[in-house]
C-alpha cells in the first residue's frame, strides 16, 4: 500500500496524466469481447481497480454499465467524481486499496479492469488482489489486465539495477518513491493463471512521458476469464 506516494503523484502529476479519454488498450479489449466472445459491454456490472481519475470507468458508464471505481488516492477520486457528475453519469467511486479485502459480495461483477495498477502492490497485497478479484467476479466473467513487462524492456532492467526495490523484479521510481513490479511472461502466467484462464496475452510497446522525456516501456495486455 503506497497511499502517500500515489496521493503526492496525483497532486504533482509527474507521471500520471489528466486525460479524460478511455485508454486504447481498454477499447481494444471491448472490441475483442464483441468480436470473439460475442459479448457487448452493455448492462454489465463492472469494477475498475485503481481507477485513477475515472477515464475508463466514466466511459464504461456512458455505455450503459453499472460501474464502480476503487482507488487509493483521495485526489484522484475527487476528480473522477467531478468528471462523472459533469457528464451526468452515475459511477460509484470508493477510496481504498486494491491490495486489501474488497467491500463487495461474492460473484458480483461481470467484468474487472486493472489498467497498470497492480504493479504497485507488494507480493502479499498481490495475493489478496488476485483472490479478491476472483471472489467478486462472476463465473465466466472477464478480467482485463495491463501490467508492466520485463521481457526485452531495457528501461525496466536499468531501473531494477539502479533503483532496486525490496522484492523480486521491483524498483523504486526515482523522484516519485513509487515501487513497481515488472513481470516476465512466465511470472505473469504463473501469477494470474492460478485462478484465471488466460484467453490472450500479448506484449505491447508504448512510450511513457516523465519530466518532459519519453521512455520506451513494454506492457503485458491480458484477457482473462474466471
Amino acid at each position: 500500500m503506497q497511499e502517500k506516494q500515489w496521493e503526492k503523484e496525483y497532486r504533482d502529476r509527474k507521471l500520471v496524466t489528466l486525460d479524460d479519454k478511455p485508454q486504447s488498450s481498454v477499447l481494444k479489449f471491448l472490441k475483442f469481447l464483441k468480436k470473439e466472445e460475442k459479448v457487448r459491454a452493455e448492462n454489465m456490472c463492472i469494477l475498475d481497480l485503481g481507477c485513477g481519475t475515472g477515464r475508463n470507468a466514466n466511459y464504461l458508464a456512458l455505455l450503459g454499465n453499472e460501474v464502480t471505481g476503487l482507488e487509493i488516492s483521495a485526489t484522484a477520486i475527487s476528480l473522477a467524481k467531478s468528471r462523472s457528475e459533469e457528464k451526468g453519469l452515475t459511477v460509484t467511486y470508493i477510496k481504498g486499496s486494491i491490495g486489501a479485502p474488497y467491500p463487495f459480495a461474492d460473484n458480483h461483477f461481470d467484468m474487472v479492469l486493472d489498467v497498470t495498477s497492480g504493479n504497485s502492490l507488494t507480493e502479499a497485497e498481490r495475493e489478496m488482489y488476485i483472490k479478491e478479484t476472483h471472489r467478486v467476479l462472476k463465473s465466466g466473467g472477464y478480467f482485463f489486465v495491463r501490467a508492466l513487462c520485463k521481457d526485452a524492456d531495457e528501461n525496466a532492467k536499468y531501473l531494477i539495477k539502479q533503483f532496486p526495490g525490496p522484492e523480486k523484479d521491483t524498483y523504486i521510481m526515482p523522484e516519485l518513491g513509487i515501487t513497481e513490479r515488472v513481470f516476465t511472461r512466465e511470472d505473469f502466467t504463473a501469477t494470474y493463471g492460478k485462478l484465471f484462464t488466460i484467453l490472450k496475452l500479448d506484449k505491447e510497446t508504448h512510450y511513457t512521458r516523465m519530466n518532459n522525456r519519453s521512455y520506451k516501456r513494454n506492457f503485458w495486455i491480458a484477457y482473462l476469464q474466471k
